[in-house]
């Protein structure tokens, strides 16, 4: 058996492209999905799947790290957003036609289950930004987190920090603690709760400031409090608050999660199958974080492939702890796709039980929403003075 090409299939979804890759082989019928959706970057990442198709069309996809270490050693430069996103996807691809053929779920090729359901966690209105009330609105925050947990969830992400430079204004700070707080008092205790800095504070001083005032609701984790890459800066942060810090979206390879544990620098680490080499890359990084008693919270905000390669993930690995969902960042999140293998129950996924991944796109459905430029959020991000902020 060879793989014959590599396709993709792209659907704009408004503040993203989903970049659907379909891993095509000799044997009638038989292909392979995965996601490989990268904000803003598309072209890229369709562009360096072409590339990569040169290093793996006429392989054997059951070979899935011989072609891993093909797109990896042969790629001379090490792989970087770009790069790793397009690799993921088709590696993801690969564990799909592997399940398909033995006529297993992925996560039985993983290992086999170690849990009976997963735990999730979505945005306010599961992501629907156009609906979303705006973070001066308290009250209108509390509504649409409290609508959340009315759909079905037991715990939420919400942004509560302004755009941020070297200092964290008083005012701001001020407006913070109170919108903490009225959304605890609004959802009780018995819901979890998280906050994603987005890497906006430009000092530890800063990032400290907002954190001091959201841990007496006891979050489960704040998400990049700092801009990630500097081990060393958020080792000393975690030690200057009384509060579990995550990171590790924007991370790539196994080596920066390694010495990211190593530091002691979080709770739990956020890697992104679309980003981290699939699940080759996945389990390498939940096996370092797990050395060293760290739990994983995986990064997931995209499409539907990616929510079932998670899935499959989730299933199989020990240290999971929770997932991240955004299942309503379009109406239509899963009229494009057949045989979804998500089901939510109390606010839990269940496990599947379909070989592969368990999904197939509905290539006609998806060619209704073609790709467009995205809506860049990123272009608002401004501090008072016309300073350019972190997202």
């Amino acid at each position: 058996m060879k793989i014959t090409s590599i396709e993709t299939v792209v659907v704009n979804a408004d503040i993203r492209n989903w970049i659907f890759v379909k891993v095509v082989t000799d044997q009638p019928g038989l292909w392979g999905w995965g996601e490989a959706t990268l904000e803003w970057k598309t072209r890229a990442v369709t562009g360096c799947i072409d590339d990569l198709a040169q290093l793996v069309v006429d392989e054997d996809p059951l070979r899935i790290n011989h072609i891993v270490n093909r797109m990896n050693r042969c790629s001379f430069w090490k792989l970087g957003a770009i790069g790793m996103s397009a690799a993921s996807g088709i590696e993801q691809a690969l564990w799909d036609i592997k399940g398909k053929i033995l006529g297993v779920p992925v996560w039985q090729l993983l290992g086999g289950q170690v849990r009976d359901r997963i735990r999730v966690y979505t945005h306010p209105l599961r992501g629907n930004l156009a609906g979303a009330a705006d973070g001066a609105d308290i009250s209108g925050v509390c509504d649409d987190i409290q609508k959340t947990v009315e759909m079905g969830y037991s715990a939420v992400k919400v942004g509560m920090i302004p755009y941020t430079g070297y200092d964290a204004p008083i005012s701001a700070v001020r407006h913070v603690a109170k919108l903490a707080e009225a959304i605890r008092e609004r959802v009780g205790d018995d819901i979890a709760l998280m906050t994603d800095f987005h890497g906006r504070p430009e000092s530890n001083a800063a990032a400290k400031a907002f954190i001091d005032v959201i841990a007496p609701i006891a979050p489960l984790f704040v998400e990049e409090p700092i801009q990630p890459g500097n081990m060393r800066r958020m080792a000393d942060l975690q030690r200057q608050v009384d509060c579990p810090l995550a990171t590790g979206e924007r991370l790539l390879h196994p080596e920066q999660f390694s010495e990211l544990v190593e530091h002691g620098a979080v709770t739990y680490v956020q890697p992104d199958l679309a980003h981290c080499m699939g699940f080759s890359g996945g389990k390498r990084i939940a096996a370092i974080a797990e050395a060293h008693s760290v739990g994983l919270c995986p990064h997931n905000p995209m499409g539907p492939v990616a929510s079932a390669v998670a899935l499959q993930f989730d299933a199989a690995t020990t240290n999971f702890v929770i997932q991240e969902e955004c299942s309503g960042l379009v109406p239509w999140f899963e009229d494009i796709c057949s045989g979804y293998p998500v089901r939510l129950i109390d606010g839990c996924w269940q496990i599947p039980d379909a070989p592969g991944i368990g999904i197939e796109i509905d290539e006609a459905e998806a060619a209704r929403h073609p790709f467009k430029q995205e809506r860049i959020l990123a272009r608002d991000a401004v501090l008072a003075d016309g300073t350019i902020a972190n997202w």
